[in-house]
């Protein structure tokens, strides 16, 4: 395919327009037309029936968005409107050519959005920057490669490069990443899940062993009572709203905690229901909690006081005593500490009423079977895994784990990042597996813990970490403190982008860097023993498998499972015991070495050929097991410790605008929120505006307010009248991650606090 240019309008953020009031419902028609309409007129109508139609559909791919599980009876209209967006966005026509990267020099490319980047079209062929240059040149696999093998084996130590993966990429691909990287000789293997989900795993792992959901798909419709805290389902996840509705049809009810009122959890028209197309759809949230930032963990205290209060005074009859006596252990030191919680506090903490608490309480107890569920509003707080350990604890006082219909359900938001990890992506594997590694390909793997993605950063500014390869994402968009992380990378030898399109990453370089294009989930692979699949972890444990349904879009293209191979013969040789050549042409193969490694994976090549895949083994749900140093869930103690706003200040949360994926942007309009044609706005409060004279409409600097000294700025951002939670403002991910400082993290998972960042709004003048 040849490349035309893409036309490419970008906002002018003077000119932003926002509705008098943010939609109160979600999907219905306009969903449906939002879904297709980038589709038909990006790919046409072939193209996106062999693409959005095969997608999440037993013989096609899994969606390239987020992690949401599939359903065993699948619809015709298996997707949402950000996984036809994110389908789109991966599957077009629209190709990179040879003539590009003389026409682009890197320094102007940097100087380019997010947005424009990624409509540039597909990557097709290898580039490379020499040093000192300042554009890519077109470059032979072989020849990438052979800069690479070469760079890493001139190094001092292994250690003194990292490997970052996506939470795109496939197990197989994943786990030939981290058996290479081993091999190699480091342990630094950050991913997307350090900066996202981290808090989750640290938190459940610590109470239950187990850092994974404990529900299953068919939990949600089930339940009596879903409470959904730190997320927006209707953006950020959207096929999860039809199983909201059909536990609201159930007879459950929701309870919706959330500083912003989303409209995906307040009203769902479902556009596969008549009444979704025609008429008022399903109202979602029984109760909404307009909480604070950071007062989460003060509310799930509050409420588990007053289920102990219950209790005594209705002995026997409130908290699940057997349960609690033959699994559970710590239950009488959390309800002490309890017993001291100051009501005062918590209402200051969480900007509610009493009787809200009062209410979600109620509901609590008198529900059989409850679901907490929960994204990255929780995740990246200062105390977000002890809030989740709240959460856990809150479950298990009335057996709320392991019981159909009920459980703990971290939201994971990249379509197998949860499967990266399963396959041994994560710079602290436990012993077991790295024996089980050892054994299976004949060498000793590295025992010392490697670096995540904020160490990681840290290194290449220490001058200690030299080569940055990437599997996929977006690093330097992702990461908190961006000018910091920046000018790490540019500290770097070598940079490496694994990539399907051009992003920020590819233009915040090394002295040298490469881009290595590969294959989309939508697309066919066939290698030497004919076509290939590969497979994908969701949210809820279940693995599965996914295919291709189009031609790539050029024959210079290679499968990520190849390009690691590749890298791996070129670096290492026979070193270890690993058919390398043999990966890239019969993934059964890799899949056979996984099933002796992975535990759960046992007979994977043919279990995953079967109907729908299978569900990763789960103690804590499957049998009430726990695989806890005691055998035992554990109910912990942990301490309140209230964010504080100074005077004249405001804590700011980063969120996503809907139309967009992580980093990727696919337009300029945030549809349910009102704002068109821009994204350098800040949410705020009337009151607070009204206390603060900021005018709706008017111009602010949003200046971070910290004790480092160090500078870190939003300029000319747009006010725009909100009903956040008082004391809090709102402003979109990526660009105000330079709010963030890089050493701000949650306390025990050492994810960037990006929900509690404390800003200061300076009046300036419109820009001209």
């Amino acid at each position: 395919m040849t490349r035309s240019d893409p036309s490419v309008e970008e906002p002018d953020e003077r000119n932003i327009e926002v509705e008098d009031h943010p939609k109160s419902w979600v999907a219905g028609l306009p969903g449906v037309y939002h879904s297709m309409q980038p589709a038909l007129k990006h790919m046409g109508p072939v193209r996106t029936a062999k693409t959005v139609m095969k997608m999440n559909q037993k013989d096609g791919f899994d969606c390239p968005s987020c992690a949401w599980p599939d359903p065993h009876k699948r619809k015709a209209f298996e997707f949402c409107e950000n996984g036809a967006k994110a389908v789109t966005w991966e599957a077009t026509p629209v190709v990179i050519d040879s003539d590009f990267w003389a026409e682009h020099p890197v320094s102007e490319l940097r100087q380019r959005s997010e947005y424009w980047l990624g409509m540039q079209g597909r990557l097709t062929e290898p580039v490379h920057k020499p040093a000192g240059e300042d554009h890519y040149r077109p470059i032979s696999w072989d020849g990438a490669i052979r800069i690479l093998a070469d760079k890493l084996k001139s190094l001092d130590s292994p250690d003194q490069a990292a490997f970052y993966t996506s939470g795109r990429t496939s197990n197989e691909a994943a786990f030939l990443w981290q058996l290479f990287v081993r091999g190699y000789g480091t342990n630094n293997l950050p991913d997307c899940s350090n900066m996202c989900h981290e808090s989750s795993g640290v938190g459940m792992g610590e109470t239950i062993g187990v850092g994974k959901a404990t529900v299953t798909f068919e939990d949600f419709a089930n339940a009596d009572l879903i409470i959904v805290m730190g997320q927006n389902p209707g953006t950020n996840h959207p096929r999860m709203l039809t199983e909201l509705e059909a536990c609201k049809e159930n007879g459950g009810s929701i309870v919706a905690v959330n500083p912003m009122p989303e409209a995906g959890l307040r009203r769902y028209k479902n556009p596969q229901k008549v009444k979704g197309i025609i008429g008022h759809g399903t109202d979602l949230a029984d109760q909404f909690l307009h909480i604070r930032l950071g007062g989460d963990i003060a509310l799930l205290q509050a409420v588990t006081k007053r289920v102990f209060d219950a209790e005594d005074r209705n002995p026997g009859t409130v908290l699940d005593h057997a349960f609690l006596a033959e699994h559970c252990e710590g239950l009488e030191e959390l309800r002490a500490h309890l017993a001291n919680v100051d009501e005062a506090e918590v209402l200051r903490a969480t900007g509610l009423r009493a009787w809200e608490i009062d209410e979600l309480a109620e509901r609590y107890i008198a529900s059989e079977k409850t679901i907490i569920t929960w994204a990255m509003g929780i995740t990246q707080q200062k105390q977000g895994v002890a809030t989740i350990k709240e959460m856990i604890n809150l479950l298990l006082l009335r057996g709320n784990i392991g019981k159909p219909g009920a459980g703990a359900s971290p939201i994971r938001g990249h379509s197998n990042v949860q499967g990266d990890r399963t396959m041994g992506i994560w710079e602290q594997m436990p012993p077991a597996f790295m024996d089980a590694l050892g054994r299976e390909f004949a060498f000793d793997p590295p025992r010392e813990h490697g670096a995540d993605s904020i160490a990681t950063i840290r290194g290449m500014r220490d001058g200690k970490i030299k080569v940055l390869a990437a599997l996929g994402g977006n690093l330097v968009a992702a990461i908190s403190d961006t000018h910091v992380a920046e000018a790490a990378v540019e500290q770097t030898e070598l940079t490496v982008q694994i990539s399907t399109k051009l992003n920020r990453s590819h233009t915040v370089v090394g002295d040298e860097a490469l881009i290595l294009p590969t294959m989309g989930r939508t697309e066919i692979d066939v290698q030497e023993s004919g076509p290939q699949f590969v497979s994908v972890e969701d949210t809820v444990c279940a693995v599965h498998p996914s295919a291709g349904s189009v031609e790539p879009v050029s024959h210079k293209l290679l499968s990520e499972p190849a390009i690691v191979s590749r890298i791996a013969d070129a670096v290492l040789g026979d070193k270890i015991a690993a058919d390398w050549r043999g990966f890239e042409k019969n993934y059964d193969r890799i899949r056979d070495h996984i099933s002796r490694v992975v535990p759960g994976c046992e007979n994977y090549n043919t279990r995953i050929r079967q109907e729908g895949g299978f569900i990763l083994a789960h103690g804590p749900r499957d049998s009430r097991t726990f695989p806890t140093p005691s055998g035992k869930a554990i109910l912990t103690v942990n301490h309140l410790e209230p964010l504080e706003a100074p005077p004249g200040t405001l804590i700011l949360q980063t969120l996503r605008s809907h139309d967009q994926f992580n980093t990727t942007i696919y337009g300029h309009n945030d549809r349910y929120r009102g704002v068109r044609k821009g994204r350098d706005v800040v949410f705020v409060n009337p009151a607070d505006m009204a206390e603060l004279r900021l005018v709706d409409g008017g111009f602010v600097d949003v200046r971070g307010v910290h004790d480092d000294g160090v500078e870190r700025v939003l300029p000319a951002y747009r006010v725009v009248a909100y009903p956040t939670a008082r004391g809090c403002v709102a402003a979109y991910y990526p660009e105000a991650n330079a709010l963030v400082p890089l050493d701000a993290v949650v306390d025990g998972s050492n994810t960037p606090v990006s929900k509690a960042v404390i800003v200061k709004l300076e009046p300036v003048e419109a820009p001209a």
